[in-house]
């Protein structure tokens, strides 16, 4: 990149939003998962939507591709720009700009952090559903979910439309506040696309009424099998909880060791957090009585009811700050994010432990158990390669694992750079391609985000037409 560059950038969105400075840029070099780095050229951070739509029509006029990034708590590398590429940074686009109580929606800029909106709309007697571990610091971004999709669903269920900047500069609305659907669901591909196809300069959300009634169930099993087992009675009973969420024995030890001890007794095997919501207290009670019963068929060797929102509170606290108490057991982290029938959980948790045990690995599973959306975290120290080498190749098995099951490759974490192998495990050439030429409707020349969630070498047509060459930004090495 230019200094010439940098300096008209300076000139839209001032000199200090400007990061050339490699002591800067290598703040931006990784996203929440620690395996994969890239060092950007420049970093901007535009704080109004008017400057943001200057950026991209002058990176337009230029032709520098460039890769949208919000809080940089994504999982899967998705947010990180190549050499070549201009990081644009949405942090401070920070502001909700409308909240309508009546029609229960909420209009923000895409840097607006998920936990601070759903404080604004708490006075008005709503939420915003979507809750990712991370909703203290992320940003609407993505198709995060959190432990409470099961019930409410990830955030492409919750958002009605948007204002989209695409790579040429020009804007489109996408969608419509009242929520009416008519020809193809282009607001869910562009939620799913991981920023392949332009930038939300407006998002407006669905907002939920907070439920009356709440009740928390906390059960422990002394094997982790019988805790997959009982996932499946409950749902098997025509039972939806609001969140259905299980820990393994490795994550309730860092759990109860750190700062965030929630109680959680330290023998069990696994824990199943459960909670039951809804607008009718009686009806939340007959339901949390039927749903104790089942675990207790099932093998659970004590369920236990928060007795307070404060107990409540604590016992959530523990399962979405996890994530932060395994940090305890290693320097770094590898996150995967595999689905399976919820029927095959038993099966898969126990497979897992099998392929850790022989790597000679320490795999906690901390997930989203009501909808078999996995999170094996691997933990282990990236200095050393063949410690590396040994965590990659697991993390495969896992994989392969999960789609032989009749699974898929990712609930909510995305693909970004880290499951782009994975890719043609589960979607043929055909499939791929689609995927390809849906991409170039939105961004013809590949400007955004390059290089991120469709392997193009794997697409026959790509593959005919390029014989050997390779895209700007692709990675060569994805097989």
């Amino acid at each position: 990149m230019t200094s010439a560059l940098g300096r008209d950038l300076a000139s839209i969105v001032g000199e200090r939003h400007v990061r050339s400075a490699r002591a800067e840029r290598v703040t931006y070099a990784m996203d929440g998962l620690p395996t994969h780095r890239r060092l950007p050229d420049l970093v901007v951070l535009p704080g109004t939507r008017e400057e943001l739509i200057a950026v991209v029509r002058l990176l337009a006029a230029l032709d520098v591709p460039f890769v949208p990034r919000g809080a940089g708590t994504g999982l899967s590398g998705g947010a990180l720009a190549d050499v070549g590429s201009v990081l644009l940074v949405l942090t401070r686009l920070n502001r909700i700009l409308r909240i309508d109580r009546d029609n229960r929606l909420a209009v923000v800029e895409p840097g607006v952090v998920n936990a601070k909106l759903g404080a604004a709309a708490k006075p008005h007697g709503l939420q915003y559903a979507p809750d990712p571990s991370s909703q203290s610091a992320c940003t609407i971004a993505e198709n995060a979910g959190g432990p409470h999709c099961l019930k409410y669903g990830v955030t492409a269920n919750h958002i009605l439309a948007l204002e989209v900047l695409l790579a040429d500069g020009s804007l489109v609305e996408i969608g419509s506040p009242a929520g009416e659907s008519w020809g193809p669901d282009l607001v869910g591909v562009f939620v799913g696309s991981e920023g392949n196809f332009g930038i939300a300069t407006r998002v407006t959300v669905r907002l939920t009424p907070i439920p009356r009634a709440v009740r928390t169930l906390l059960a422990d099993f002394s094997a982790i099998r019988t805790a997959g087992e009982a996932v499946s009675a409950i749902i098997a009973a025509g039972i939806v909880p609001a969140a259905l969420e299980m820990m393994d024995q490795s994550c309730i030890r860092a759990v109860e060791d750190s700062v965030y001890a929630a109680g959680y007794p330290r023998d069990a095997a696994a824990v199943l957090l459960v909670e039951i919501d809804g607008r009718n207290a009686d009806a939340v009670l007959a339901e949390t009585e039927v749903v104790t019963e089942l675990l207790g068929k099932s093998g659970a060797r004590s369920v236990r009811s928060a007795a307070s929102e404060a107990e409540r509170e604590r016992l959530w606290q523990g399962r979405k700050k996890a994530f932060g108490a395994m940090g305890r057991l290693s320097r770094d982290l590898v996150v995967q994010d595999a689905v399976v029938p919820r029927s095959a959980l038993p099966q898969v948790l126990e497979t897992i432990a099998t392929i850790a045990q022989r790597y000679g690995l320490v795999v906690s599973n901390v997930f989203h158990a009501g909808d078999g959306n996995l999170h094996p975290n691997i933990s282990f120290d990236a200095t050393d390669p063949a410690l590396k080498q040994r965590v990659e190749a697991a993390s495969a098995e896992i994989m392969e694992t999960c789609i032989a099951a009749g699974g898929t490759i990712t609930g909510e974490h995305g693909v970004g750079i880290d499951k782009l192998r994975y890719m043609p495990l589960i979607f043929d050439a055909e499939s791929l391609g689609a995927m390809h030429a849906v991409r170039k409707v939105f961004d013809p020349e590949e400007r955004v985000n390059p290089g991120k969630v469709v392997p193009l070498h794997a697409c026959r047509e790509w593959a005919s037409a390029n014989a050997g060459a390779s895209p700007r930004g692709q990675p060569r090495a994805v097989a």
